[in-house]
């Protein structure tokens, strides 16, 4: 019975301490906000990118370095995550 509800259960305390669950649900939203700045900044870099092509001011190769390096900003953005640290009171 434990084991299946522990499974099938979106978020599992495993301790008595409620104080993780504030903890959990700050990080759940600190993590949808990194999502959608990620997000935004990943469209908006790929539309000046794709622009830019269209527009022949940027060279291929250079627009896909370009991406590349926005993708290294997205995955580091993320990374910020894992300093995350609940606000005491």
């Amino acid at each position: 019975g434990t084991d299946a509800a522990i499974e099938t259960a979106d978020l599992t305390l495993m301790s008595d301490d409620l104080d993780r669950l504030i903890g959990a649900l700050g990080l759940g939203r600190a993590t949808l906000a990194n999502i959608r700045q990620n997000v935004i900044f990943a469209v908006a870099v790929v539309l000046l990118l794709v622009a830019g092509v269209l527009g022949q001011k940027v060279f291929l190769a250079t627009g896909m370095l370009a991406h590349e390096a926005s993708v290294m900003l997205v995955i580091l953005n993320a990374m910020r995550l894992l300093a995350w640290k609940p606000n005491t009171r």
